[in-house]
């Protein structure tokens, strides 16, 4: 398994990946599979370049024959006096390619992004509430539940809590958990 950035050249794949992502789970996202699909191509191009030319990054992780299996992303918020934190997006693996960690190799990634950041000191998520292999995930990697928001996005008439959690990462805590 390769873990690199995406760029405008992961497009196609990339959109696929994630209208299927969407449409297998959706409580898991903020965005709805519809309003995806009628989004046009230069809507992901757009995405793929301000992740590719930002200080932040959407990460994919390729088999070895090079299909996409996950995603995750790192968006650092610009405004001066938020600039020391970022939020970890996007995460989604393939359901065939579960249980391999991949997930887990997302996430580290990322958080080797912030941390080679400089000026980066926490990175936030949300995950929605019943996910509880996602929230496993992100606790062993050092992420905590700091709220939770509820009806935080309805799906199909049902509303889905999330939970809000933080990695800091101050050193003594970057050592312990990624």
């Amino acid at each position: 398994m390769t873990v690199r950035r995406l760029g405008p050249a992961d497009a196609e794949p990339y959109r696929a990946f994630r209208l299927t992502a969407l449409r297998e789970t959706p409580s898991a996202f903020t965005s709805g599979y519809a309003e995806e699909c009628a989004k046009p191509m230069a809507a992901t191009l757009q995405r793929l370049a301000e992740a590719e030319n930002g200080p932040g990054a959407l990460l994919g992780a390729f088999d070895d024959g090079g299909t996409l299996l996950g995603t995750a992303g790192l968006r650092v918020t610009q405004r001066g006096q938020e600039r020391h934190k970022a939020t970890l997006y996007g995460m989604a693996v393939a359901r065939a390619a579960g249980g391999r960690g991949i997930g887990r190799a997302l996430v580290r990634h990322v958080l080797r992004l912030a941390v080679e950041d400089g000026e980066l000191r926490q990175v936030l998520l949300t995950v929605s509430e019943g996910n509880e292999p996602a929230l496993r995930l992100y606790i062993s990697c050092g992420f905590e539940v700091w709220g939770r928001e509820p009806r935080a996005v309805m799906v199909a008439g049902q509303a889905v809590a999330k939970l809000h959690m933080v990695r800091l990462l101050d050193p003594e805590v970057t050592r312990a958990g990624g």
